[in-house]
């Protein structure tokens, strides 16, 4: 390896560690979801500008303070992820004009205090700098308004630059989510956002 060579990986190196790290929350569980295509697109508006990681959230279970001791170790596990994270991003469908349950039941176990002898010490959220993209076919403004009045509450600083987006009809033949160039247009703006916000 020549001199050149070996200056070059060491200032790529440099180049990662100062590269922010964002976690993606794909709001659907379904395998390939629209939000999770919407996400992939979300990625390339922000590649070479951040690290990207996707939360696996799957085996999270619905609330119980009977379950809260000893931590699960599918709750320790998202927990470790958004605390080692520098912000997240979630795309969110919209349920019946809401926030999907499973993503709200995920906000309630991350928005828990870590330590429970003090309830209101700091969760995994706490101060996490956060935005939202909403892709559905309705309820985008009921979604995003739902966010706004979630997101602060539970103490996360929240970036109020949201994407929304609509499904093509034809995704719902061959599965395939295809942004226009308006969303594409808002996702980039989005991310400068949010990278903006964090440092």
């Amino acid at each position: 390896m020549s001199i050149l060579d070996t200056f070059k990986k060491i200032f790529k190196k440099e180049e990662e560690k100062e590269m922010k790290n964002i976690l993606f929350i794909a709001g659907s569980l379904r395998e390939g979801s629209f939000n999770h295509q919407l996400a992939a697109n979300a990625e390339k508006a922000l590649e070479g500008k951040a690290n990207v990681t996707y939360l696996n959230w799957k085996d999270v279970p619905v609330f119980s303070q009977d379950l809260e001791t000893p931590v699960l170790p599918a709750v320790q596990a998202v927990r470790d992820a958004v605390v080692a994270a520098d912000a997240i991003w979630i795309f969110s469908p919209a349920y019946n004009f809401a926030i999907p349950g499973s993503v709200k039941n995920l906000l309630d176990w991350l928005s828990r205090a870590l330590d429970l002898s003090d309830t209101t010490g700091a969760s995994a959220l706490q101060d996490k700098v956060s935005t939202v993209s909403v892709l559905a076919n309705g309820g985008h403004e009921q979604v995003a308004e739902a966010y706004r009045n979630l997101m602060p509450f539970i103490r996360t600083n929240f970036v109020d630059e949201l994407t929304f987006a609509k499904v093509n009809d034809s995704a719902w033949a061959d599965g395939k989510f295809v942004a226009t160039e308006d969303v594409l247009a808002q996702l980039d703006k989005q991310a400068e956002a949010l990278l903006a916000a964090i440092n």
